[in-house]
């Protein structure tokens, strides 16, 4: 039996670096899993879109889909462009059968990609002190998702033994920025702040920007192509692998055959 095909589809960004950083993480996962056809997609600014990877597919006979939407957060994207999406496609591909797995999520693996992007942005800096951390994410009108930023902040100073407040560029607060500048209001001078981003692009490149001129001593490069990254794709796959044995097999198209008619 053959393993369903995994469509990594990202948000896209105008930034091409996002884009890259998306089909490097591709690269990784099929050197990893050369068992699987792998393929990136898009929801927005940057081609192919999911209808484009998916339409390939469906002509070259494949059957069975896992859509898995590259972010971190279980907010609109993920509650309404997502399932959008979907639907869009089982439409227009019904021989297809599509399923999505969960996003990423703020999973605990993440913060050791964290700390590897952290400590080479402090030895590259010569920063040899911190006394207090913010975990900069994108931020959401989700409660939930801002919820589980605060969480993987509680964990990851917990970790470093430092304070540590989470911080999002917009629909919530405070700010990266707001964040760095009450730590220093607070006496402590030397602030760092986390980039909870998984690729290069306009919100990180406003963390860091705002964070730096309010005082922060170093700003993390995003999360990027990393082993914790790729193997937490392929988790969130399997489990929705396991999901498509549950479904019913898409329609097969009917084929009219010619009735025989026997004369008396």
């Amino acid at each position: 039996m053959t393993a369903p095909a995994l469509v990594v589809l990202a948000h896209g960004s105008r930034d091409p670096r996002s884009a890259a950083t998306v089909h490097a993480l591709v690269k990784c996962l099929r050197e990893m899993r050369d068992d699987l056809r792998i393929e990136a997609s898009f929801l927005d600014h940057c081609p192919p879109t999911p209808y484009q990877v998916l339409g390939k597919l469906a002509a070259e006979g494949v059957e069975e889909v896992v859509v898995l939407p590259l972010l971190l957060s279980a907010a609109y994207h993920a509650r309404i462009d997502v399932p959008a999406v979907l639907d869009e496609a089982r439409s227009r591909f019904p021989n297809l059968r599509i399923i999505a797995s969960d996003v990423l999520g703020y999973d605990d693996t993440l913060l050791d990609v964290l700390d590897r992007r952290m400590r080479a942005e402090l030895k590259g800096g010569r920063v040899r002190e911190l006394d207090a951390l913010v975990l900069a994410a994108a931020g959401s009108s989700d409660s939930h998702a801002n919820a589980s930023v605060t969480r993987l902040a509680r964990l990851w100073g917990q970790r470093h033994r430092l304070p540590v407040t989470a911080a999002f560029v917009c629909a919530a607060s405070p700010s990266p920025a707001e964040a760095v500048l009450q730590w220093r209001l607070e006496g402590r001078r030397h602030v760092a702040v986390g980039s909870l981003f998984l690729a290069p692009g306009v919100l990180p490149d406003r963390a860091e920007t705002t964070s730096r001129r309010a005082g922060a001593v170093a700003v993390s490069a995003p999360l990027g192509v990393s082993a914790e990254v790729a193997r937490l794709v392929l988790l969130r796959y399997g489990v929705a692998g396991l999901d498509l044995l549950t479904l019913e097999p898409a329609p097969r198209p009917v084929i009219a055959r010619p009735m025989l008619v026997h004369s008396a």
